[in-house]
């Protein structure tokens, strides 16, 4: 049995992934920040640069950094690492293919211990 594998990455000048990455980070935190307004969840962000931090009421993070000389977007739950290329419009696992959003989602749920979709 084969082990399922991403698709090979696109490779994207400086300044688109410059732009991508920073659509991402900003649509990450304007959802978090959603979600504190309206009392979903209370998890702080902290943007530095290329790195987004989400801390969750429990104490657990989420940590979001771009990886600019690999053009990669690396997610640090508590279930692990992880790394995504950019591939055919969408940031993707470089090991299973599966969706950043998807992950982080995923993720952030099992942490905030609540359904939460970004």
């Amino acid at each position: 049995m084969s082990t399922p594998s991403a698709p090979p990455a696109a490779a994207l000048s400086d300044a688109d992934y410059q732009r991508e990455t920073q659509a991402l980070l900003s649509r990450i935190e304007a959802q978090a920040d959603r979600w504190l307004q309206d009392d979903v969840i209370d998890i702080d962000t902290h943007r530095t640069g290329g790195l987004l931090e989400l801390s969750f009421p429990n104490g657990s993070k989420l940590i979001v950094n771009t990886q600019p000389p690999l053009q990669e977007v690396w997610l640090a739950a508590r279930a692990g690492g992880f790394h995504y290329r950019w591939v055919e419009g969408q940031w993707r696992d470089t090991r299973d293919g599966s969706e950043f959003i998807d992950a982080l989602s995923r993720h952030a749920s099992q942490q905030g211990g609540q359904p939460l979709r970004f």
